[in-house]
Formats: structure tokens, C-alpha cells, sequence
């Protein structure tokens, strides 16, 4: 095989021969399986972010360390672009295929290695799923603490690629807080370890590095992750509101008594109400908002903190506070908050779930704006929160069948991320940039950051060749993204190539 692409072709992304590159991937590793046929590839053209579609030109699910390795080898050589793919849960297209690369699914990679419970850490396949871990290691009173809602079907692998959250990660952080070490191989096919089995090792932490480069630096072969023993007791209370200020002021109010929960989160009257039809958690389907407060430890400071927390919930205004009753109606509480996207999702044919950041401060300005874009743009949002970090996910209610709606589906979805970088947050807290909000970068980080990104990107991979198009942009999109009341008014970024 001398030639994979048309030279000629302008642009990063060269044109691939498709049939030269089958045939040069069934003569190195004749034993992996490589789906071509249109009917095989269109399972895999888009991930969790439906919006965005594109047929990859080949899958290839491989079941070994070293069919990866000449894969990624082969496509080095030849200029192949890869984009890594685990269980296809991603909310922002980061596992988005490229019409001229391979999609490289490692959801085969699916073993527990090893669960230690004196080390309290667990050896694991990227493509282990994240409950599948706590499951193995409850037996010996352990569990793995970030727990994103989509924890029956994402992935280890997944998870560290976008520094997944989840409605603990208050208390017990993201996913790059529970690590010990990564192992991973290059685009060229070296093997490369992040971490160590000690809590911390010699040199720059790579290790958090790459927790949440999105597919960007290497190829994730196997995650240690920290076990924690499980709290002796959870209690949860449900607080409802009839305003939604009054709940975001309940927040500030518990974190600043000192307490800090387990689990914070916020639901709207749109949210709440889709997931009480949904699962029946025996939410007040009439409040403005409800906080659902989980305590955890032993039982005499768990009884004490409920006291505390009940005290400040009806000081900021809560109407009602429940305590679940026993572990049954607990579990329903956080069933109806875990459920909150798909129960939106029987209220509207389509709907764009957002991530964005912002200074728990800055929440009843926020919601204002969003309520504000909402009525312009004619659609309904339903918002749901991890209250405590300030991690807000907007869902924004459309029908694609409808001309426009998701287009401005998408706009108030922009809007809505300048406006967490307006007051002092971020764009993202833990679904990652992916494709979706590749453009708000723009908003987010100047000129010599984002030209630092690139650095990093090129010291892992030189030829960009990595899941490109994701995650950072170019600084000639950042020029025609417009960022101009960013930048002091001046064209920015005018001298790096568009992607």
C-alpha cells in the first residue's frame, strides 16, 4: 500500500481509499473485526448528542492490546485520523466519527482486572461499565464514588476522557479525583502510563492532564480508579420551594453552615414535573423547585446534619421539607433526579441538554437569562442542577421536524454557555467541549491560551490525527466565531490555519 488519501485534497483531513485502507488493516491485524458496509456503520454515526451526525468510513472493534497498538501504528504511518469511542453515552460529540477516519470502539475492553480492598482500588478495562465497578466491589464494603446518571451503560474509558461528574461529586469530586493511574498508548502505538499506584508520583501530573482531553492525547487501555468504603448511613431530604431564588439561597446556606453533602441538586417545575410522571418519585409536581439533600457518614453526625440542613432549607423559604422515610423512597428521590433527561425527553420530540458552570452566587441572574433567551427564542427549558458545584444543565425542549427550531435550539444553547463565562464561570463542568461547544471556547480562553492547548496537543500527537476537529478550535474559527466584545474590540487570533 503506498497511498491511503488524494494528496490533492486541501485541508487537515485528507480524502482516505477507503478500500486501500480495509485491505491494509486486514493484512496487519487479519483478526479484528472492521465493519465497511453502510447498514454496519450507521449504529455508530453519532453519539449521546443526537443533533450531530456523520457515517464513519470504518469501525473497528478490537478485543486486544496489540490489535490496537498496529492499528494505531498503521494509521500514523499513513495520516489515518482515529476517534476513540467507548459506550456512545458523550452529551457534547465528542465521540462524533469523522467521515474520513476510523472510529475506534474499545467497548470490547470490558474486564475487571483486579479489585484490591486493601490497596481500595480496582484495575479496569476502558470499556468496563461505571456501575459494573461499584457492583464488584460491594462485597467488600467498597464503591467507585462519581456516579454521572448515565452510570448503567457509560464507561470507565468514557469517563476519564471527559472528566465525568454526577450528583456525589460534590463531596467526593469528578472523575479525575478518584484516579490512580491510566495506562494509555499513542497515536504512534507506544505505551505510555499516567499515575501511579501511590497517591501521587514524581514529575508534572500528567495523569490529570489527561483526565478530560476528550480523546485529543492517547488511547485509554486501562483505568485504576480509588474505592471508598461505603458511608455507614444516607439519609436524603426533598425540599420544595416556591421560588426558585429561594432554593438557589438554600444552597449558599448549607455550604455555609459548614456542611457538605453527599449530593446537592436542583430541579425546576418543568424538570421535576416530567420526572415525577416519569418514575413516580412522589415529587410536589406544584412547587417552583425542589433540592434533594443527601448526608452521609455515621449516624449520629448524619442525624445531627439532617437537623441542621432542615433548619437552614425552611429559613431560606421551603414550604415543605420531607425526609425519605426509609432506603426505598431514597432510592425513588434520586430515580426521579437520575431520570430527569430521559423524562424531559416525553415532553418534546427533541430537546438539547447543555453543561455549563457558573458561581453558585450567580444563579438567580442565571436562570433570569435563560427564562429571558427561552421567551425570545419561543422554546421551553427545563433546568436541572448539581446545585452544589454550580453545575447547571439547561434542556432545551424542540422539534427538529419543525424548520428553525433547531437552530435556535442551538443559539439559545450558545447564549446560555457566554453567559456562565460572563459571570465568572465556564462552559462545561463535566460533559466536555466535544463538537458542540467548540465555538464558546472562543469565549472562554484568549489568544495565548488556546495556543497552548495546541502545544499539548502537538507534544502527545504531533500530526493531529486524534480525534481533530474537537474540543479545541482554531484560532482562525475563534476570528470568524466573532469573539470581538471577548478580545477589546481587536480581530482576534487572524494567523493559525481553519479546521
Amino acid at each position: 500500500m503506498n497511498i491511503l488519501y488524494d494528496a490533492r485534497v486541501d485541508g487537515p483531513l485528507p480524502v482516505v481509499d477507503k478500500q486501500a485502507l480495509l485491505l491494509a488493516l486486514r493484512t496487519a491485524v487479519p483478526d479484528l473485526e472492521i465493519l465497511h458496509h453502510a447498514e454496519d456503520l450507521k449504529p455508530y454515526e453519532c453519539d449521546g448528542l443526537s443533533a450531530y451526525r456523520t457515517m464513519p468510513l470504518l469501525v473497528v472493534l478490537p478485543e486486544r492490546l496489540e490489535q490496537v497498538q498496529t492499528l494505531l501504528g498503521l494509521c500514523h504511518q499513513h495520516g489515518v485520523p482515529v476517534v476513540a469511542r467507548g459506550a456512545g453515552t458523550g452529551l457534547s460529540g465528542g465521540a462524533l466519527p469523522l467521515s474520513q477516519g476510523i472510529l475506534l470502539v474499545m467497548a470490547r475492553f470490558n474486564r475487571i482486572l483486579e479489585v484490591n480492598p486493601q490497596g481500595r482500588f480496582a484495575r479496569v478495562q476502558p470499556g468496563v461499565r461505571n456501575l459494573a465497578i461499584s457492583q464488584a466491589a460491594a462485597p467488600h464494603g467498597l464503591y467507585y464514588a462519581p456516579d454521572p446518571s448515565s452510570q448503567i451503560a457509560c464507561t470507565i474509558g468514557g469517563n476519564v476522557a471527559e472528566n465525568a461528574g454526577g450528583v456525589h461529586c460534590l463531596k467526593y469530586g469528578l472523575t479525575v479525583h478518584n484516579l490512580l493511574k491510566v495506562e494509555i498508548l499513542t497515536i504512534e502505538g507506544e505505551r505510555l502510563i499516567l499515575g501511579s499506584d501511590a497517591l501521587d508520583s514524581p514529575g508534572f501530573d500528567l495523569l490529570a492532564l489527561f483526565t478530560g482531553s476528550e480523546g485529543m492525547l492517547g488511547i485509554i487501555t486501562e483505568v485504576t480508579v480509588k474505592l471508598l468504603p461505603r458511608p455507614q448511613v444516607a439519609r436524603v431530604l426533598l425540599a420544595s420551594f416556591d421560588r426558585v431564588e429561594d432554593a438557589g439561597r438554600a444552597v449558599a446556606g448549607i455550604l455555609d453552615a459548614g456542611i457538605i453533602p453527599g449530593g446537592l441538586e436542583m430541579m425546576d417545575n418543568l424538570a421535576l414535573r416530567a420526572a415525577e410522571d416519569f418514575i413516580h418519585a412522589g415529587y410536589p409536581v406544584d412547587a417552583a423547585a425542589i433540592l434533594l439533600c443527601e448526608l452521609d457518614g455515621v449516624e449520629a453526625d448524619v442525624r445531627e446534619d439532617c437537623d441542621r440542613v432542615a433548619t437552614v432549607l425552611r429559613q431560606a423559604g421551603a414550604r415543605e421539607v420531607r425526609l425519605a422515610c426509609d432506603e426505598a423512597e431514597r432510592a425513588r428521590f434520586w430515580a426521579g433526579r437520575k431520570n430527569a433527561f430521559p423524562a424531559v425527553g416525553r415532553l418534546s420530540p427533541d430537546y438539547y441538554c447543555m453543561d455549563g458552570t457558573i458561581p453558585r452566587r450567580e444563579l438567580p441572574r442565571v436562570l433570569r437569562g435563560i427564562a429571558e433567551l427561552a421567551a425570545e427564542y419561543r422554546l421551553r427549558v427545563a433546568n436541572v442542577f448539581h446545585a452544589g458545584d454550580g453545575n447547571m444543565h439547561p434542556l432545551i425542549l424542540f422539534d427538529a421536524n419543525q424548520p428553525g427550531e433547531l437552530e435556535r435550539a442551538e443559539t439559545i444553547g450558545g447564549k446560555i454557555l457566554e453567559l456562565c463565562v460572563a459571570v465568572g464561570g465556564s462552559i462545561t463542568g463535566e460533559h466536555g467541549v466535544g463538537r458542540e461547544k467548540i465555538n464558546q471556547m472562543c469565549a472562554q480562553f484568549n489568544r495565548d491560551e488556546i495556543s497552548l492547548f495546541h502545544a499539548v496537543k502537538a507534544a502527545f500527537d504531533p500530526k493531529g490525527l486524534l480525534n481533530p476537529g474537537k474540543n479545541i478550535p482554531t484560532l482562525q474559527r475563534c476570528a470568524e466565531f466573532g469573539a470581538l466584545h471577548v478580545h477589546h474590540g481587536q480581530l482576534p487570533f487572524p494567523d493559525l490555519e481553519r479546521f
